[in-house]
């Protein structure tokens, strides 16, 4: 059952954009940089957002961008920003949790109907990822019937590993990608739990029937998959259907997968990498019964964000897969064959910032989130 609640409300009465950019990125030269398939230019699209997260094209090609601290804001297509806009819900806005992504509904252009994933505070002190549903305001300065769809249970004091993604499946259906809330990591395989687990939901939070846990008194029954750590990639292969995902490892070990229905991907009892300590983690990197990663980092790069390249601006990178880095502080490019990842190339390393989100725009252009107090709306386009 949908559980509704009263988001707060912010100051802003009317949709009045900001500048476009500041002195500084106005002023600033683009940055060009030769890859393996010709030169680029990263250019700033908007700045001065505080820690964005996640981003969604509006169908006119303007932007919705969360700010994990808790606001979305509106982007221009031109750049200019927005007011927060009214109406978002409380967050826990500490260590990794906030407000983090957003996704439009596939009949967005019709019901105006988008979603959002977010730290929740709980009580006594505790927080978990939630979904909420809400409609954006036919003037685009406020979200309007806000209603929690989700809840990831059980809630946990801690401040970090919330996941977390949103993907729409070609059914409609709604992928969630959760985190295991870090020192709580064995429930990642606990079915009991949505610790460290994909999720599954109709748009209304409702469980779909061909779930591969119905009916399982020991299991919940919106899990799709289990064993995954901190999962900050999702997107759905658009040559198969299928679900990607990406997770953080703890020192080494962040990994691609292929994440199909039921399958246990193996956290914390094999993973490539170790603890921060150095000690090591679970059993080894492989057990009867657990998925391989299509591929792994060691050491780690700190994924987060992807989008595989469909556009027609870069042909030579078609059915690559972008991903974002943080502790890497770059943009990697990931080639593939299929199923199969054959190459990676590893770009903006000059740049020198976390990379937070990846998406391709309406243009067939990339467009990039850096996660910084004054964090930026960035548009990789091809020279000339």
């Amino acid at each position: 059952m949908s559980i509704g609640f009263c988001g707060r409300l912010s100051t802003a009465a009317a949709l009045i954009f900001l500048p476009a950019l500041d002195a500084r990125s106005q002023n600033a030269e683009p940055l060009r940089e030769k890859t393996r398939h010709g030169e680029i230019v990263l250019e700033t699209v908007a700045s001065g957002l505080e820690h964005p997260w996640g981003l969604a094209f509006l169908p006119d090609g303007a932007m919705l961008v969360t700010e994990r601290p808790g606001d979305i804001r509106l982007v221009s297509p031109e750049g200019a920003v927005s007011p927060p806009l009214a109406g978002t819900p409380d967050v826990a806005d500490r260590g990794q949790g906030g407000l983090l992504d957003i996704a439009l509904d596939p009949d967005f252009t019709t019901n105006r109907t988008l979603y959002i994933t977010y730290g929740e505070p709980r009580a006594a002190g505790g927080a978990g990822t939630a979904v909420a549903r809400a409609r954006l305001s036919d003037d685009a300065a406020a979200l309007a019937d806000v209603t929690v769809i989700f809840r990831q249970e059980p809630a946990h004091t801690g401040a970090n590993h919330y996941g977390s993604r949103l993907a729409f499946a070609p059914d409609g259906t709604l992928f969630v990608t959760l985190g295991d809330r870090y020192d709580l990591r064995d429930s990642a395989q606990d079915l009991s739990t949505h610790l460290g687990k994909v999720v599954r939901i109709r748009t209304d939070g409702s469980v779909p029937d061909d779930n591969p846990f119905i009916g399982r008194q020991d299991a919940r029954p919106e899990i799709w998959s289990y064993g995954h750590r901190n999962p900050q990639s999702a997107a759905i292969n658009p040559d198969t259907g299928e679900l990607w995902t990406i997770e953080h490892g703890a020192r080494g070990g962040d990994e691609i997968n292929i994440t199909r229905k039921g399958l246990n991907y193996g956290w914390p009892v094999i993973t490539y990498g170790v603890d921060y300590s150095g000690a090591k983690i679970g059993e080894g990197t492989a057990k009867e019964g657990m998925e391989q990663p299509l591929y792994y980092w060691d050491p780690s790069i700190a994924p987060s964000g992807m989008a595989f390249y469909t556009g027609e601006a870069f042909p030579q990178w078609r059915g690559s897969l972008f991903i974002g880095a943080l502790a890497g502080r770059m943009l990697v490019r990931m080639e593939r064959k299929g199923d199969r990842i054959v190459g990676e190339e590893r770009m903006l390393r000059d740049l020198g910032e976390r990379i937070r989100d990846v998406r391709q725009g309406p243009d067939g252009f990339l467009y990039l989130l850096t996660d910084a107090p004054d964090g930026r709306v960035l548009r990789v386009r091809p020279a000339g």
